[in-house]
């Protein structure tokens, strides 16, 4: 199962990098006229077109470009003209862990609401877990942000505002500096969750195996644990995979809001910029971290359940 899945994957990713180096072709304007300037002669704007091999079929373009991924080259910063892989790796940290940071988040609060509303259905709590669910869901995260920033950072200055500090600077500035944007980020997704954990530990709750468990005895968090969360786990887990690329499509919004210099800015300047290459690494590290949490979710299934790996 792992390797026709990692077969799937590199599948995806190929079809990804096509796809990426066709659409970044269809953005308007042209590069080599940026570079040269605005009292560029017609002459320049060519000799830079030629020099970035921007004169040549889209196909050659292409097959160039892969034939460098491949051997782990991502091409030059069309503007610094430093490789493309550097300069992910170098802002890669703080939006890594600002991502991993909401997941933490959106686990504890949404699998722990979406547990309690589950074995709790029709109470006061399921409605106000689900209640709170679909505000959260509709809640875009920049708002959230901005609110979080003005609670805690401007009427209260507890936080700071903006900015990312490296973590060897001092753990306490470090989690300082990551608590908002992490928060922000991860509440909409821990909607997201809750609303999925409490539909399946209901249904799971329905189930015969649980009703003969409790025929003989079971109970408590012995029940919970054994029977009910093993069972609802599968569809959870899922969701959170499924969640990755909306937290790192809401990462680049979240960090243009606190000011962080990570990917999400990466990105946004590459755009700005019709950084081609920049963009295309981008794509391509983001679908490469998209498919390698898939596949860490294939195999969490065997593991919570080991009937599926035979599956």
């Amino acid at each position: 199962m792992v390797v026709r899945r990692l077969g799937g994957g590199l599948l995806v990713l190929w079809l990804v990098s096509i796809l990426t180096f066709l659409l970044v072709q269809l953005i308007p304007g042209d590069v080599a006229e940026v570079i040269a300037g605005e009292n560029a002669t017609v002459a320049e704007v060519a000799r830079i077109r030629a020099e970035l091999g921007l004169d040549k079929p889209v196909l050659e373009q292409y097959v160039s470009w892969f034939s460098g991924v491949l051997q782990g080259d991502l091409g030059n910063s069309l503007f610094s003209n430093r490789p493309v892989s550097s300069t992910i790796i170098e802002a890669a940290p703080p939006t890594v862990i600002i991502t991993l940071m909401a997941m933490a988040v959106a686990v504890v609060i949404g699998v722990t609401a979406g547990i309690i509303a589950g074995l709790t259905q029709g109470s006061w709590i399921d409605r106000a877990v689900s209640a709170l669910a679909t505000l959260g869901i509709a809640m875009p995260s920049f708002w959230l942000a901005m609110v979080l920033v003005s609670l805690f950072a401007l009427a209260n200055p507890w936080l700071p505002a903006t900015g990312y500090v490296d973590i060897r600077e001092g753990f306490g500035v470090w989690l300082s500096h990551v608590i908002l944007p992490a928060t922000s980020l991860g509440l909409a997704t821990s909607a997201e969750l809750a609303r999925h954990t409490r539909g399946c530990v209901a249904d799971v709750l329905t189930r015969p195996y649980v009703r003969t468990a409790r025929a003989r005895g079971a109970s408590g968090p012995w029940l919970v644990r054994r029977h009910i969360l093993r069972n609802a786990a599968i569809p959870v887990v899922t969701v959170l995979g499924l969640q990755t690329g909306r937290l790192l499509g809401g990462v680049i919004v979240v960090e243009a809001v606190f000011g962080i210099s990570g990917l999400g800015s990466l990105a946004i300047n590459s755009v700005l910029q019709r950084n081609y290459p920049m963009i295309q690494g981008y794509v391509l590290f983001s679908a490469v971290v998209v498919v390698a949490i898939n596949l860490i979710v294939d195999l969490a299934y065997g593991w919570i359940n080991p009937k599926v790996r035979t599956a």
